[in-house]
């Protein structure tokens, strides 16, 4: 399977030229939990990621990166400030339409992989699906072209129990992508993995953000972030970007 290609830039009549629409916009937004003491997750973030683009965010434990994930997967919502998506702000979608755009928009890959050992790799594919309105007979055709785009094409039968973890994490990619979002986010995708199947996967990842895939990885080991194409630290709640 090749995701199609994307346009990265939407045309707009402003002032004769091209107007860029970031993918990804958050506008000054602070996470708060409450205490006491009360906890500010992420303090005045600013944060885009264009269509196409592949960022890492790197930091430790702590920094705020799980509360980044969240809010960017539409799991959270800022307490302060406003997350656009594809242009459109978030802040008055109700959970039922939050829920709708994150299947049609987002894939998911964990470090812990999340498969059903119980259910086949073909049915660990195809059961998300069910829930972004891709029709029964063009799901099991997207579940297979994902599984073949990630070299496992012989696997459809096997159970995740049987498979090593670098397999299990390639079965999680194509779960991922088999309903063709247009952004990913990777969680400490390599945290489970020894250093030759994170290149692997780190190599899979690359070919898909080639393919126009826009991908956001968090991550707190500083060589698998030096793979994407453009860094961003977070510390205490604050970003910064990284030359």
């Amino acid at each position: 399977m090749r995701l199609r290609r994307r346009a990265r830039r939407l045309a707009g009549a402003v002032g004769g030229g091209l107007v860029t629409v970031p993918l990804v916009q958050l506008r000054d937004v602070t996470r708060s939990f409450p205490g006491p003491p009360e906890v500010q997750a992420l303090k005045g973030v600013n944060f885009t990621v264009g269509e196409g683009e592949y960022v890492s965010i790197i930091g430790p434990s702590g920094s705020g990166k799980s509360t980044m994930l969240n809010l960017l997967g539409l799991l959270d919502r800022p307490t302060v400030g406003d997350y656009l998506l594809a242009g459109t702000s978030t802040s008055t979608l109700d959970d039922d339409q939050r829920a709708a755009v994150r299947a049609r928009l987002i894939g998911f890959v964990f470090q812990a992989f999340h498969l059903m050992p119980r259910r086949s790799v073909l049915d660990n594919v195809l059961m998300p699906m069910q829930y972004n309105g891709i029709p029964r007979a063009e799901r099991e055709q997207r579940a297979r072209d994902a599984l073949e785009r990630v070299g496992l094409g012989h696997r459809l039968d096997f159970l995740p129990p049987s498979l090593s973890g670098g397999e299990r994490q390639r079965v999680a990619v194509a779960r991922a992508v088999a309903g063709n979002p247009r952004m990913l986010l990777a969680d400490e995708p390599t945290g489970n993995l020894d250093h030759k199947t994170t290149g692997e996967v780190m190599g899979l990842f690359e070919e898909l953000n080639a393919d126009g895939l826009t991908l956001v990885l968090i991550t707190h080991d500083d060589n698998v972030a030096h793979r994407a194409h453009r860094r961003v630290r977070i510390a205490d709640g604050h970003l910064s970007e990284v030359a």
